[in-house]
């Protein structure tokens, strides 16, 4: 074994580049990661983005980012630069390794040419519904077509004009020539090429032969030198026809791998569902923060170590299996239970006056942002002053038994400030709390009794003078189900869209600090949940914050 190994993780995959490089297959690792620019990365592509860039560092080798960008119909430019963004955004970096299937059109069709020279391609006429009637069936066999044996010179004749543009999109084919009796599908001599007049976002018009993805896949990672083209489990099936490609042309043989995709409940992964969404306004776009794209997740105030965390946690698999999104939710609290301030923010706004508390006074009182630990924690001064806001679900005009935060008569703890007791409640005209009068101690300062009484309830706060007001955004999962395939005959995956995926909150009270807030900071509402700023519709005067993710570890109840 000549390439270095650190031994990060061990699986199947690196079982088999472990062989290759002690039998002298390979002497060095280089992989790539090839995503189609017709959507935004997933989740599920991350898992894929960490395998094959993860194991590339572990070995000391390379890894490219290529654009397999061979249907120009459904590419656009802003795909490519979010892709971009998003790799860099998880923390990997392709240094001068970036590369496009259209870098090498050129190349696969010398190629081509190649296959028709050696009797291995040939140029079919059938029209797409003929090839699919010759194709056959899993349990019948194909039918050769009735184009396959003409001449090399006729099908190098027909190829070369079928580039010059002189034929109609759909009119001919380039298919290998391999086996209509084969029992694998991908072997009945599959199309490598087909006619298609569209604009490419790098080539232009260059072009109007396009390479089918199979095709251009195996000879761009033969190109590039690439020894280990790990890909999903889909493309299993695909293997054959991607040796078969690169050994009849004789050229280096990168050898393919495949693993379980990564599938997650109450989340689609199709490219073309997710676009589905968008472009129905279901979603604000391939960014909505209830999206798995990685800019949704991104926006939603997930981290890049918690996604990486989360795809080393789910591991490596040969078989298809569905993650529960409650791990996704475990990994995620862990990482930003580690990382985020707390601080106080009131959702629903009742109004408290304390009427023995100076009108012109207020103070300061020094709160640690990780109360946990407050020797070893920054601080931050929050402002307090007689009137205030707490939780409106804090305080019950008749409480059951073990309500313990305030009620009338009822003593309770304001975090970090003083014990105050309800001494009266003003209503609307419709019976409707409004405001809470109360008293305070001002000998309990700091929250703490001189007396050593205790009280049961601790309540946060934000005072009403200078607190920041704010939109909060709440956000579930996008589906009622854990599978939102599961719909009855003529149904349809949208049928099961969660309509309480979102929930405005227009009045939230924030405690003063947070207009300091920055775009990419965690931080923990206490008692409500991890937020973050909202990169997009954020104003200067007008903050929005984004619920990550509520507090609740829902994994952990489960595992109980």
């Amino acid at each position: 074994m000549t390439a270095e190994h650190t031994p990060k993780r061990s699986n199947f995959i690196t079982d088999i580049i472990d062989e290759h490089l002690e039998n002298g297959r390979f002497d060095r690792v280089h992989t790539r990661f090839p995503p189609e620019p017709n959507g935004y990365l997933h989740i599920g592509h991350a898992k894929s983005i960490c395998l094959n860039f993860g194991i590339a560092q572990d070995y000391g080798g390379l890894t490219n980012l290529r654009f397999d960008d061979t249907n120009p119909i459904t590419e656009e430019v802003e795909y490519v630069e979010s892709i971009q963004a998003d790799i860099r955004w998880l923390g990997f970096d392709w240094d001068d390794r970036l590369y496009f299937a259209s870098d090498y059109f050129g190349q696969l069709y010398e190629y081509a040419l190649q296959l028709i020279r050696q009797g291995s391609a040939y140029v079919c006429d059938l029209t797409a519904e003929e090839l699919r009637e010759y194709r056959g069936t899993l349990t019948e066999p194909g039918r050769n077509s009735p184009y396959r044996e003409r001449s090399i010179e006729e099908n190098l004749d027909l190829f070369q004009r079928m580039k010059a543009g002189e034929f109609p999109d759909g009119s001919r084919t380039l298919r290998a020539k391999i086996d209509m009796r084969s029992p694998n599908l991908n072997l009945r001599d599959p199309v490598l090429y087909r006619i298609l007049h569209a604009h490419h976002h790098r080539t232009g018009d260059e072009w109007c032969i396009y390479p089918m993805y199979d095709y251009a896949h195996a000879l761009s990672d033969s190109i590039e030198g690439i020894t280990h083209s790990i890909c999903t489990l889909e493309f299993e099936d695909h293997r054959p026809l991607y040796d078969w490609c690169l050994d009849e042309l004789g050229i280096f043989h990168s050898q393919q791998i495949e693993f379980a995709r990564l599938n997650l409940t109450y989340t689609v992964m199709s490219k073309r569902r997710l676009l589905q969404l968008v472009r129905e306004g279901y979603v604000s776009g391939w960014d909505d923060p209830r999206m798995p794209t990685l800019s949704g997740m991104r926006r939603r105030g997930y981290t890049p170590e918690a996604i990486r965390t989360f795809a080393e946690t789910v591991g490596v698999a040969k078989a298809h299996s569905v993650i529960d999104m409650e791990l996704l939710e475990h990994v995620l609290r862990d990482d930003l239970n580690a990382r985020s301030p707390r601080v106080m923010a009131v959702v629903e706004p009742l109004k408290v006056i304390i009427e023995n508390y100076p009108e012109d006074q207020e103070e300061h009182f020094e709160i640690p942002y990780f109360p946990a630990d407050p020797e070893n924690s920054p601080s931050r001064a929050v402002p307090f002053s007689r009137e205030l806001y707490i939780e409106r679900s804090d305080f019950m005009e008749d409480p059951p038994g073990k309500f313990y935060r305030l009620a009338p008569g009822r003593e309770v703890r304001l975090m970090n400030a003083y014990y105050i007791t309800c001494t009266g409640v003003v209503k609307d005209k419709n019976g409707e709390v409004i405001e809470l009068h109360c008293t305070y101690d001002p000998e309990s300062r700091g929250g703490m009794s001189p007396d050593g009484r205790k009280v049961r309830g601790t309540l946060h706060w934000v005072s009403a003078r200078h607190a920041l007001d704010a939109e909060l955004r709440l956000y579930d999962v996008l589906f009622t189900l854990p599978n939102p395939y599961d719909v009855p005959d003529g149904g349809d995956f949208k049928d099961n869209i969660n309509p309480d995926s979102l929930q405005v909150v227009r009045d939230a009270k924030l405690e003063p600090g947070l207009a300091s807030a920055v775009v990419g900071e965690s931080y923990q509402f206490m008692r409500q949940g991890y937020f973050c700023l909202d990169s997009v519709d954020t104003r200067a005067d007008a903050p929005v914050f984004n619920r990550t993710i509520s507090l609740v570890d829902t994994w952990a109840k489960m595992q109980k």
